[in-house]
């Protein structure tokens, strides 16, 4: 079994189909990740004089965009292939790096939010349909580590290196790069696989093919559709609200991260990126390992370890000013999350049946990112009334939770082995 499991991890990351998916992975969301921490909160808090709470709902609106297309988005891959969905996101994600490039008013900015995400929508569900449907079930916690990596490398480095190209509250430096960064990604996604080489991937050009024979009204079809993906899935009632709850946790911090560093701890932007390197290089290094040891000794014991001490870190660094204990706090968090992605997303990718991959990724990436939604409303909210300490109690909270609800979930397995 552990050669197998090697030989499947080696077939996944020599796979040309992966490594394009892997590079628009990191190249978007780094795109998405220097505008959404380190540009619009900055600028919308400083700039246009919002509250946190309007800056949480202005990118709660790119939240949302992502989140409304994200189920249609995968089963609209299962039909037509990865090239054309995934060329209609990054050619949104482009819309909106251009208008947040050449005006500043307050309303081309919100749009700009919701184009943000209506173009990044496709990605998850693109990705992580591509990726497990190369790896399958022996290498699922290797792929999601290295899918999560692309992320987690491309989100940190996007705040950390477009900080060094604004220069004296200038962003023209910035914007340049990060369009870019877009005509690149347009470059690859145009070499994507179309339909039927997205079928052969995904081993249902058989099932297709037999589907097209007879087709009855659209509305049967879709219900149909429907019903075939609820009795082919197999997983707890529980994972659902655990996946919301996943998500609103990471949520409540996102809005207020750079507000937190910028404002309570005086961090410079310099200081904000070492600290976000921090952080995020710990949780990267521990992907590809703990990915491995997933697929080998299962879930369990990785997300009881990586949600405890991610609950009890979260509220002990919202109350802690001095800067070295919160280098500790926040190293601690980023080994906590390297033990929760890959396990998370192996738990995950095993409830969803091959058949209908594209679309249960998409309805089960609609409901984390529900959980981001409501978590970045939340945010602003709860740091206006109740102080900076707030979003960083509650999401520990929510991580407590989460682990009482996961204990459930092994006590009644979420997958059921056939």
């Amino acid at each position: 079994m552990k050669i197998a499991n090697g030989w499947a991890g080696k077939k996944v990351l020599t796979s040309p189909f992966v490594v394009q998916l892997l590079i628009i992975m990191f190249l978007v969301e780094f795109v998405k990740g220097a505008l959404l921490i380190s540009i619009l909160p900055v600028y919308m808090g400083t700039v246009l004089g919002l509250s946190a709470y309007a800056v949480g709902w202005a990118l709660a609106l790119q939240y949302i965009g992502d989140n409304a297309f994200r189920s249609p988005l995968g089963w609209i891959i299962d039909r037509i292939g990865y090239r054309y969905v995934m060329l209609f996101g990054v050619l949104f994600t482009f819309a909106a790096v251009a208008i947040v490039s050449f005006t500043s008013a307050f309303g081309w900015v919100i749009l700009a939010c919701v184009l943000l995400g209506v173009g990044t929508s496709p990605l998850w569900p693109c990705v992580i349909t591509g990726a497990t449907a190369v790896a399958g079930n022996e290498a699922s916690g290797t792929i999601m580590s290295v899918v999560y990596m692309a992320w987690l490398v491309g989100v940190g480095s996007g705040p950390i290196i477009i900080n060094f190209f604004i220069v004296d509250n200038t962003y023209f430096p910035a914007f340049r790069l990060l369009i870019g960064m877009m005509i690149l990604v347009v470059l690859v996604a145009l070499f994507l696989p179309g339909r039927r080489k997205s079928m052969e991937i995904e081993g249902r050009k058989e099932i297709h093919a037999a589907e097209a024979d007879a087709k009855p009204p659209f509305q049967v079809r879709i219900r149909a559709y429907f019903a075939k993906v609820r009795r082919s899935m197999h997983a707890s009632r529980l994972l659902y609200p655990a996946m919301f709850t996943q998500n609103f946790a990471l949520g409540l911090l996102t809005p207020v991260l750079t507000l937190y560093a910028r404002t309570v701890l005086h961090l410079t932007p310099q200081q904000y990126s070492m600290y976000l390197v921090a952080g995020g290089a710990i949780t990267v290094l521990g992907l590809i390992p703990v990915g491995k040891w997933v697929d080998r000794f299962g879930t369990k014991w990785f997300l009881h370890v990586g949600f405890l001490l991610s609950a009890v870190a979260l509220p002990v660094l919202g109350y802690t000013r001095s800067l070295p204990y919160v280098l500790i706090i926040v190293a601690v968090i980023g080994l906590g999350y390297a033990l929760i992605i890959p396990a998370w997303n192996a738990l995950i990718a095993e409830a969803i049946p091959k058949s209908e991959r594209g679309a249960v990724w998409g309805f089960f990436l609609t409901i984390e990112g529900l959980g981001m939604v409501f978590g970045s409303i939340m945010s602003g909210k709860l740091y206006d009334l109740f102080g900076p300490h707030a979003p960083f109690l509650v999401s520990g909270s929510v991580l407590l939770l989460l682990f009482v609800l996961h204990l459930f979930i092994t006590r009644r397995p979420a997958v059921v082995v056939r």
